[in-house]
């Protein structure tokens, strides 16, 4: 496993494999966890060359607090992509990746606008800023993305399309802990209380799935906003059923399409999301 700084030396090692190999890519924002592991495993199944990109990109915050307090261990990354077969780690620094500033406006339309666009302005443009520089560095075959951060995936796969670039976008099952929370580096931010609370949120989503027969869509958007924020250490930014092609809210469940519940909650001061398709 090689790890390198540069666009121009992660070029030259890909060029120096010879063969035309295919490569898989799996970007991440480093706190490495099995989640990001399943990435890579899946990654390495299908393709010749891995490649990890680790990088916490600046323009995809909008609180600075945020970006400031988000967990950073390099040698433990390594480590762990040690265990699976990783080729190449690309962990450059920001001015490899903004050498100068990104002015680059992006337009998903609703897909950027509700849930988290709407609760996090900007932060779709500063990830298709970051996603399609990564792209254009690695000039993957294939690059893995997981289905907890749903919504992003589906602004992946608009910019893919608007670019027109030449990347298959790979969608991943969401990785749990033994009681259902998704996993997320963010999640090694919580105290031992908080941790054990934000598994209702999971339980919660569990629940809800069987009550689908029982309550209407609005009924059950409510009941879930309404069960988890009876725990005092857990506070509901959003809960919608979506659409799970446009995102656009369901009505009723009659409708012919996929439906899928998305969340976020605030846990303290730690912002977790998760999602649950019906």
């Amino acid at each position: 496993m090689e790890v390198v700084k540069t666009k121009s030396r992660l070029q030259q090692l890909l060029i120096n494999r010879g063969g035309n190999p295919s490569v898989g890519f799996v970007p991440t924002m480093g706190a490495l966890h099995k989640g990001h592991l399943s990435l890579v495993e899946a990654a390495s199944e299908e393709n010749d060359v891995v490649v990890v990109s680790i990088f916490v990109n600046p323009t995809q915050f909008n609180d600075k607090k945020d970006l400031e307090r988000y967990p950073r261990d390099l040698d433990s990354d390594l480590k762990l992509l040690k265990t699976v077969k990783c080729d190449i780690v690309f962990s450059p620094e920001a001015d490899e990746m903004y050498p100068e500033p990104d002015n680059r406006i992006f337009d998903f339309g609703h897909l950027e606008k509700v849930m988290e666009g709407k609760h996090r302005p900007g932060h779709f443009n500063g990830v298709a800023q970051i996603v399609s520089k990564l792209f254009d560095a690695v000039k993957s075959s294939k690059a893995y993305f997981g289905l907890k951060d749903f919504q992003q995936l589906a602004v992946i796969k608009a910019l893919v399309k608007k670019m027109k670039l030449e990347v298959e976008i790979v969608p991943c099952p969401i990785i749990r802990e033994f009681d259902g929370l998704a996993m997320s580096s963010r999640n090694r931010l919580l105290t031992v209380d908080q941790r054990n609370e934000a598994a209702l949120i999971f339980a919660t989503l569990n629940k809800a799935r069987n009550l689908i027969h029982h309550k209407n869509v609005q009924e059950l958007t409510e009941w879930v906003t309404e069960t988890i924020n009876k725990s005092s250490m857990l506070d509901v930014e959003y809960f919608e059923i979506v659409d799970n092609e446009n995102l656009l809210p369901v009505n009723n469940w009659d409708e012919p399409s996929t439906k899928v519940g998305c969340i976020a909650v605030f846990c303290g001061g730690v912002r977790l999301i998760d999602n649950i398709v019906f």
